[in-house]
């Protein structure tokens, strides 16, 4: 009698697996202080951030790292941090995007952020955090440890 195999299943396992394996490297400290270093600019004048954007922030911030952290198997093919980031622009884009409507809804009527300075924020914070996850994922394929 054979067993009969899901591949999909399979493969959500395995990305499952691997997203446990990245996680562990991420450290909540570090996203709040990158929220610090690239929101600061937004905040003058205002309270530390509300505890529902810190939330948005954090699943941004995770979803970018674990995405830089899923394309970053494409290192062992040869395939630079360039080449990745065009494969996966249209998800680094949906990441920026979310977060920058997040904030622009939050701060709907007070006008106490510009629009401008707001995007640009977001880009740098998306851009950091995929990166930061392709990095960790790339050494981890590097050391064999995935």
């Amino acid at each position: 009698m054979n067993v009969m195999t899901n591949f999909a299943e399979k493969k959500r396992e395995k990305q499952l697996y691997n997203e446990r394996k990245l996680l562990r490297d991420l450290s909540i400290e570090d996203v709040k202080k990158s929220m610090i270093v690239h929101f600061n600019a937004m905040r003058i004048g205002i309270a530390p951030l509300d505890e529902g954007v810190e939330e948005a922030c954090f699943d941004v911030a995770i979803e970018a790292y674990l995405n830089g952290g899923e394309f970053s198997r494409f290192t062992i093919h040869g395939e630079t941090i360039d080449m990745a980031k065009k494969r996966c622009h249209q998800d680094i884009t949906h990441f920026i995007d979310t977060l920058y409507y997040f904030l622009l809804y939050w701060d709907f009527g007070k006008k106490m952020i510009s629009d401008e300075d707001t995007f640009i924020a977001c880009e740098h914070f998306v851009n950091y955090w995929w990166v930061n996850g392709y990095r960790k994922g790339e050494r981890r394929y590097k050391l064999r440890l995935h």
